[in-house]
């Protein structure tokens, strides 16, 4: 198909096929099961044969989510990993984020990208500090939340705690959809809320018991008198207690659907993907800096959200991950860079599946497709048939760890700036110049994001490096109206003040006391702690 005959697309025709799609983040505190639930669900929508272990040894298998050497060294995830599957006539394309606070920077930008999220709880921790974290992201962007109650098989608290742990720790309403039937050695199944029917713990979807009530006597002949007894007083407690599951309230953000399971043994799996199916929304309009966009538009407009390096290390690509947010996009099309005003080539758009491509014939709203990328594509620009529009929200954050970057040989000095400057773009680190022609100095969230640098250099790009302490504790990217204040600026603090990757002017500071002391000085000036990618919008913490 031509360019031309893309304007043939009827608009009806991209709505339909926006409402088929269901795209989604899986958000958890480190260790809550999330990749093993990535795993589960691939495996319910028929993407997988087998899922892995993430702590497999040796030669046994490995997470299909989790791709990279430090991944799978390691069993966690250290980056956003994109995935997508049909089920049901519908099509899911499944986001898994690093559930590990120092990669966060790349959860909070995945999360740009989705229409809901599926909150993971460890049944015996609840909410945990990185899991408040995300939901505040979420909360922010109104993205709504399924939660997803994991590990039923072992020890876990009363689910009563749990629901008003969720309730009062996150300011949010909980309607349970799924009830559990026994804890811990003892976990029968579970009871649906709504559908009232009996799932056993150890059978498939299509294996649920329809009941008359959680009372019905056929029950205690499933499970045991005792079992269905506590059923049948909890289920009473929670109708009386918790809140009905409203489909407007869950849209809006202030309501979230709980169930109960346990991926581990694939067991609530199903149900989790028939609620994210029914509730879950489709692409909803997104905010542009010129007007909104809404999905059904028959023009192609999508935004970079994440850029990722060497996922084929034999071949040293790079790809950009576009999130479609309206029209069709067809393979061959040519789209324009709203940053640069540049045509990009889309000879190939790419689905993907972790670290498994396919090349796409045709693409629709809330889909995400990879672009071959030769260094144009940066995070957060903005693709278009020709409008001048930038989407909002695609965000950097000050680190919290400043380095210089010690190259163990002079002779790989311009493989070190290669290799740098492209996971850069990719977002593993932010890299800044200091005006001053010294080491460049990277800088991250936490230290674990230092060993992946580390052993990517290695690994990918053959560069031996380390990291040596920098004077510097704090940095903020520095703006202002007048040019001239701004060079003024630069040329009084060049030992103190350098370039990030896409040249804006960042100050650095050896103390919290030093940069209060520069916003006095310097007051025609803003010091800012997140920007918006490329400068269309900055914030002042």
């Amino acid at each position: 198909m031509t360019p031309a005959d893309l304007s043939a697309t009827a608009p009806n025709q991209v709505s339909a096929e926006a409402g088929r799609r269901r795209t989604f983040a899986i958000i958890a505190h480190p260790d809550a099961g999330k990749t093993t639930l990535t795993e589960k669900l691939l495996l319910r929508g028929g993407a997988i044969q087998l899922a892995g272990a993430v702590r497999a040894k040796g030669n046994a298998r490995r997470t299909r989510s989790d791709w990279m050497k430090i991944e799978q060294d390691r069993g966690i995830s250290v980056a956003t990993s994109v995935m997508t599957f049909e089920r049901g006539g519908l099509i899911f394309n499944l986001l898994d984020t690093p559930g590990h606070e120092d990669f966060s920077e790349d959860t909070y930008r995945t999360l740009t990208a989705v229409d809901a999220a599926v909150m993971v709880l460890d049944a015996a921790k609840g909410i945990e500090a990185q899991t408040r974290k995300l939901f505040e992201v979420c909360r922010l962007r109104d993205i709504p939340i399924i939660t997803f109650v994991n590990k039923m098989d072992r020890e876990a608290r009363d689910p009563f705690e749990l629901i008003d742990e969720i309730e009062k720790t996150l300011a949010l309403d909980a309607a349970p959809v799924a009830w559990p039937v026994g804890r811990a050695s003892e976990f029968a199944g579970t009871w649906d809320m709504l559908a009232r029917h009996f799932l056993p713990v150890d059978a498939d979807d299509r294996s649920a018991v329809s009941l008359s009530g959680p009372d019905d006597p056929k029950l205690a002949g499933l499970v045991g008198p005792e079992r269905a007894a506590a059923l049948a007083e909890e289920v009473g407690l929670a109708e009386a207690a918790c809140p009905e599951f409203d489909l407007e309230a869950f849209r809006q953000g202030t309501l979230t659907p709980v169930f109960f399971g346990s991926a581990l043994r694939d067991f609530g799996i199903g149900h989790l993907l028939d609620g994210l199916a029914r509730y879950a929304p489709p692409p909803q309009s997104r905010s542009a800096d010129a007007r909104p966009v809404d999905p059904g538009e028959p023009a192609l407009t999508g935004f970079v959200f994440k850029v990722q390096a060497n996922m084929d290390p034999n071949h040293r690509d790079r790809v950009a991950f576009v999130r479609l947010c309206s029209g069709r996009l067809v393979k061959g099309m040519r789209l324009k860079q709203v940053r640069t005003g540049k045509q990009v080539p889309v000879n190939a758009p790419l689905f993907f599946f972790a670290k498994d491509r396919q090349v796409a014939e045709e693409a629709w709203p809330g889909d995400v497709v990879g672009v071959a990328n030769h260094g144009t594509l940066r995070i957060g620009d903005t693709l278009t048939e020709g409008e001048a529009i930038n989407f909002r929200g695609v965000p950097s954050f000050a680190p919290e760890i400043l380095r210089h970057v010690r190259l163990e040989d002079p002779m790989l000095a311009k493989k070190l700036k290669t290799a740098l400057s492209q996971l850069a773009e990719e977002g593993v680190v932010q890299l800044f110049r200091p005006l001053d022609g010294s080491n460049p100095v990277v800088g991250v969230v936490g230290q674990l994001q230092l060993d992946v640098l580390q052993s990517r250099l290695k690994v990918e790009y053959g560069v031996p490096a380390g990291f040596d302490d920098t004077m510097w504790q704090m940095m903020r990217w520095v703006t202002g109206d007048d040019r001239a204040a701004l060079d003024r600026f630069a040329a009084t603090n060049r030992r103190d003040a350098g370039e990030d990757h896409d040249g804006a002017l960042v100050a650095f500071f050896g103390s919290d006391w030093r940069r209060k002391r520069a916003e006095e000085e310097w007051p025609m000036l803003r010091f800012h702690a997140v920007r918006e990618q490329h400068g269309l919008e900055m914030a002042k913490r």
